[in-house]
């Protein structure tokens, strides 16, 4: 099983590529073995007899075994035999940049083999590559048909083995936007992705999806009957069909993320660098931007995105407002909900209008007035799910935007797809946000994709594919029991590792006090006595924990101006030249420490319970001492009966040094290192 280990060391491969081996079979019988760096964990993928099944190891235990047994075709009777007709391996070691990310260079290093197989069932030829490296496993089909077909089900299973704990949320067809449940293993029955578990030995495990294209979203179902055994399921098209096909099929990458941490497993970058590298468009022109905008006082029913009843939030004026704001505190743009018409006729055919704007808005000289203070504008294409309507209205929507001088636009999906049979995460909606992405690069537009498929590495591909939603994010604060600091504390072991996320984290007004009596009631979950439930500090820190390219600062103005905190939210970046993991526990704590330039942001988050984390500051490397800024819980504080307590304490410290920080229930601390 440790054969390749060796093999590995008689091969030095610098920023290349390496075939080095094929191999034709006569025989029906084939293994091909290989190991994580340190041998800690092994790979082991073997042919017998028209199957195809692999084993992932932990120090010599197998933990999870793969039945890859491919496609079932509409009138296809029994499932899948292969025959092998020939195998390659491939070592991949090269280092890439991007415009944007939590490091500025991404390191691939890892081994594939790539399996030419015929399908004696659907008579089609098949390619099934596997890739592994030290973090993650991942296996995906092309089956080479040139005719139309379609899929029912994909074949597979992922056999888990030992008691473990899971984090998971029900897999929905039409909404990521869940409460993560915490269970034992074998109580996960209908999973979304990402699913992550811990084995009682540590060893942490996350099964997710990458290169999501022109195909349904993948969950993962529990055998009834078998405990452990996950049953690869997709959402099918309103006719049962899983997917329709005009030619070649390639499947996803089905993923398998391993560490023996909690704190390794928020390490990888597996999932992007499965992913192909952008085509030789140039995209220089995409940039990572920190923004406010008309957003928030609208969840809180401030004012409204419709013009009628006289609340219209997206006003000339208003606004202008954001943008002075903006301006005066170095943030780069101003997000406008609810600037086209429409918005009165949610949920009907063709509702809204993304060139016309309502009658107290002249969004002309509102961009110009952004851009006389160097602010940009983040328009908003929210469609009520109309798909049909917006796909009409693109090209036309996205010129407009390029004529006006916009360069972000934030999409939305909030209810159900027309056409209205079809799930939200059915291959009719993944190829419809793919068709976003791309036209969005024509028209030089970066996108922040709201009520979205789920991210699988695309922005690698797609660049302009900045940020995504997908997740039970900061709005339900507004007008439901919102979120937990448990719910804050899982998030980045689950949704986040799929890619970046636009939670809107950074209130201050965690109690939702300002103003109250000039709010109106507009969401039927709304009891009355909505809040934050988190500690400001706890707020401040987590635009450092959950990392998007489009990082908003949601408040409203009035609750950052003057506000102490305020000056060292607004230093936080959107984009990192490194990034490091200082602590981590799921559901509990997470602690990060990024670094932009010659300046380290360390943050740290909990749930309910106090605690206090002690962090070494090793990776700054040097023997200079360096000046801190700490922002951090006060000593009453309380997410609870406290949580506007805070405290700011400045001094010097070395690489040698170690700190115990503090953490109130609900509790959160940002440090700055200069």
């Amino acid at each position: 099983m440790l054969g390749n280990k060796m093999l590995r060391l008689c091969f030095s491969l610098l920023l290349l590529t390496c075939f080095y081996s094929t191999r034709v079979f006569a025989s029906q019988n084939w293994s091909w073995s290989t190991c994580s760096k340190d041998s800690t964990f092994c790979l082991q993928v073997f042919f017998d007899h028209g199957r195809v099944d692999a084993k992932l190891y932990h120090l010599g235990s197998e933990i999870v075994r793969i039945n890859c047994d491919g496609l079932l075709f509409k009138g296809q009777k029994s499932t899948s035999s292969f025959q092998l007709i020939s195998s390659k391996v491939v070592k991949i070691d090269t280092v890439w940049n991007a415009p944007w990310g939590q490091h500025k260079q991404t390191h691939d290093r890892s081994e594939q083999v790539l399996m030419q197989l015929y399908d004696t069932t659907s008579k089609q030829q098949v390619e099934l590559q596997f890739s592994f490296s030290n973090d993650g496993l991942a296996y995906r089909y092309i089956y080479h048909s040139k005719d139309s077909s379609s899929v029912m089900k994909e074949l597979g299973t992922f056999i888990v083995t030992g008691d473990a704990e899971a984090w998971w949320c029900w897999a929905d067809y039409n909404t990521l936007e869940k409460n993560y449940q915490h269970t034992s293993l074998y109580e996960a029955s209908h999973v979304a992705l990402p699913f992550t578990i811990k084995r009682k030995d540590g060893v942490c495990l996350a099964f997710m999806e990458a290169a999501l294209a022109n195909y349904p979203m993948m969950t993962l179902r529990q055998d009834t009957t078998n405990r452990g055994v996950f049953h690869i399921n997709l959402v099918p098209w309103a006719d049962g069909t899983a997917i329709k096909s005009f030619g070649a099929i390639t499947t996803p990458w089905r993923v398998v993320q391993f560490a023996s941490s909690e704190k390794d497993l928020l390490s990888s970058s597996f999932l992007d660098c499965l992913n192909a590298p952008p085509s030789n468009d140039d995209f220089s022109w995409v940039k990572p931007i920190t923004f406010c905008g008309i957003w928030w006082e609208m969840h809180l029913g401030l004012s409204d995105w419709k013009y009628s009843g006289g609340r219209h939030g997206a006003s000339t004026s208003n606004a202008k407002r954001y943008i002075d704001f903006a301006a005066a505190n170095g943030i780069g743009g101003v997000l406008m909900e609810g600037w086209n018409t429409g918005w009165e006729r949610w949920g009907e055919p063709d509702a809204f209008d993304f060139t016309k704007s309502y009658p107290d808005l002249d969004l002309p000289a509102v961009v110009r007035h952004a851009r006389s203070k160097g602010v940009e504008i983040i328009g908003h294409h929210e469609t009520g799910g109309d798909v049909v309507m917006y796909e009409k209205q693109m090209d036309k929507a996205f010129a407009y935007y390029q004529q006006l001088g916009i360069k972000y636009v934030k999409t939305g999906y909030a209810g159900p797809v027309n056409p209205p049979t079809e799930n939200h995460h059915g291959q009719y909606m993944v190829n419809h946000m793919n068709l976003v992405m791309r036209t969005a690069a024509k028209y030089h537009l970066m996108v922040d994709a709201h009520e979205p498929v789920i991210p699988s590495g695309l922005s690698r591909t797609w660049p302009n594919l900045l940020s995504f939603e997908a997740v039970r994010g900061m709005e339900w604060n507004a007008w439901s029991e919102g979120n937990t600091p448990s719910h804050d504390c899982v998030l980045p072991f689950t949704r986040g590792l799929a890619g970046p996320m636009d939670y809107s984290p950074g209130i201050f007004d965690v109690l939702e006090s300002n103003r109250k009596s000039d709010r109106v009631k507009w969401n039927g979950l709304d009891k009355g006595d909505s809040r934050v439930h988190s500690t400001i500090c706890h707020q401040l820190a987590m635009p450092m924990i959950y990392y998007t390219p489009m990082l908003m600062l949601p408040d409203i103005p009035a609750n950052y101006s003057g506000h102490p905190l305020f000056e060292y939210l607004k230093q936080i970046p959107a984009t990192w030249d490194e990034t490091r993991i200082v602590a981590a526990s799921i559901g509990e704590f997470v602690v990060i420490a990024r670094r932009s330039g010659t300046r380290w942001f360390i943050g740290g988050i909990g749930n309910e319970d106090a605690r206090v984390i002690p962090v070494s500051f090793g990776f700054l490397k040097d023997k200079q001492s360096h000046s801190y800024s700490l922002c951090s819980d006060g000593k009453e504080a309380d997410f609870n009966t406290n949580p506007l307590s805070y405290s700011i304490d400045k001094g010097t410290l070395h690489a040698k040094d170690r700190m115990e920080l503090k953490l109130a229930t609900g509790g959160g601390f940002l440090m700055i290192v200069e």
